[in-house]
């Protein structure tokens, strides 16, 4: 099925009706904008983004310019369309589409695009809909949700304020939490807390001893950017297992496995369930990826059937394991640092790390080696963390967020990885009970659904928010005659 657009023209902005109020306008934001326009079609009805950023779809993950960012998962699995797999790939083929870099495919013929090239995907599909007024970008950022009655007003940077029917919660990801063991780093210019903000790493000088903490792929995707401005000064990389994303493995068939039928109630369960179909693959010749890519397909149901206390055991345990295995790298991307690795420009390290000093000959990082009792030390210039998002920070960190709190309208899910929502997506006020009209996109509703970080995940879920926001809606009076 070739999925498209519906028709725009500029006849079709949307008359007086209900007013969708999208908080953010990246990735999970800018795709429930899309298949909103999708549900509505010609249903009266006005979605409103608000992003500061110039174009929507782009986000924290698709803004970045450097080339080497690559999408870790390829083109014919990358789409705004459940329905549509190709979307993404046919559009690369299109007159609409940046002419890519040599290297950007495989031999087997996958397109690991630039994450940029993705954003300028979507951008695109929004870029008609904005034309015609179907869907609205204010290219403000939000800094108060109030509820009003049935409706909420929601007041930008501008002070301006839009009345909405229904609000939509698709804030960026929130940069990571400072490790308390490099707190004596707090406001030291050495420091780079949030390796995605503008320019950071071209701060970095090509001689200066780096140390990245965090191993999975923002680390690779910060030595790319290191490599490319001539870094010679040397890479420590560090985490507390040494693990690091897994690549993607060869074309195969098919695990037989199941977890949905009987699906595991622990984690010790399932982690048994996983090795025995592991086992099983093997003696058929398979890699593991088929195992894990069953998983990740079923992992809403597989979640779903884990109680609360068995979640928290599988994210203290289990969940450093499935991110490597979940969240591969990308082909181009593994040799770079790959080559890195072999030329001795980069060393990893499986360490906790204890502390760290400034000292007259730079920054002496304190280090407890994995297995051994004893310290080791590190001697560099700069401190970058590749933690990952501090989820369960984003309401604190967030005045939209932050405001709707104050009113008792959302809460922290219970597992800090975003905000307690319905298994609808309906967020959970502090009284425990939805709240009419308030959704939850993206990963921040994760800790209700489950995997959320991946497109297919994140556009699987937009499609559900948009039916079931249409769906709440007043129905349209039947024509008689």
């Amino acid at each position: 099925m070739y999925f498209t657009s519906v028709p725009v023209t500029p006849a079709a902005v949307c008359p007086a009706g209900p007013v969708i109020a999208i908080v953010g306008g990246g990735y999970s934001g800018a795709a429930v904008a899309w298949h909103l326009a999708q549900v509505l079609k010609d249903r009266p009805g006005r979605i409103v983004v608000f992003e500061p950023r110039a174009e929507l779809g782009r986000g924290l993950a698709y803004s970045t310019p450097d080339p080497d960012h690559r999408l870790n998962v390829p083109d014919h699995r990358m789409t705004l369309a459940i329905e549509d797999p190709l979307h993404f790939k046919r559009w690369l083929t299109s007159e609409a589409a940046p002419l890519l870099a040599p290297g950007s495919a495989t031999l087997a013929g996958e397109i690991f695009a630039p994450r940029a090239v993705f954003g300028q995907y979507v951008a695109a599909h929004l870029a008609p809909l904005i034309a015609a007024g179907r869907v609205v970008h204010r290219q403000s950022a939000v800094t108060r949700i109030s509820a009003t009655g049935a409706q909420f007003a929601v007041q930008d940077a501008s002070g301006a304020i839009v009345t909405a029917d229904q609000v939509v919660l698709a804030v960026s990801h929130p940069p990571p939490a400072l490790p308390s063991e490099l707190a004596a780093l707090r406001h030291d210019p050495a420091l780079i807390e949030d390796p995605s903000a503008p320019g950071v790493l071209a701060a970095v000088s090509p001689q200066e001893r780096v140390l990245i903490v965090g191993s999975g792929l923002t680390a690779a995707d910060i030595l790319c950017s290191l490599i490319r401005q001539g870094q010679r000064g040397g890479v420590q990389i560090l985490s507390r297992h040494g693990w690091r994303s897994q690549p993607h493995g060869p074309k195969q068939a098919e695990t037989t496995a199941e977890f949905t039928e009987g699906p595991a109630r622990t984690a010790l369960t399932l982690l048994r369930r996983v090795r025995k179909a592991l086992a099983a693959d093997a003696a058929r010749g398979l890699s593991w990826h088929a195992v894990f890519d069953r998983l990740r397909a079923q992992g809403p149901a597989i979640w779903a059937a884990l109680p609360l206390a068995e979640r928290r055991r599988f994210l203290r345990h289990l969940r450093a394991l499935w991110d490597i295995h979940r969240f591969r790298i990308a082909p181009q991307t593994h040799d770079i640092v790959s080559r890195a690795e072999r030329a001795g420009r980069v060393e990893f390290h499986a360490a906790r790390l204890i502390g760290v000093a400034r000292t007259p000959q730079g920054l002496l990082t304190t280090i407890r080696p994995r297995g051994s009792s004893h310290l080791a030390h590190l001697t560099v210039d700069r401190v970058i963390l590749a933690t990952g998002p501090a989820h369960g920070q984003v309401i604190a960190g967030n005045p939209a967020l932050a405001s709707l709190q104050e009113q008792g309208l959302v809460q922290p899910d219970p597992l800090a990885l975003g905000i307690a929502t319905t298994p609808q997506g309906r967020a959970i006020g502090q009284a425990g009970a939805a709240v009419p009209g308030l959704f939850v996109a993206g990963p921040l509703a994760r800790g209700t659904v489950g995997e959320l970080m991946g497109v297919p995940e994140v556009t699987a879920w937009a499609e559900h928010l948009a039916r079931q926001l249409v769906a709440d809606l007043p129905q349209p009076a039947a024509v008689v005659g």
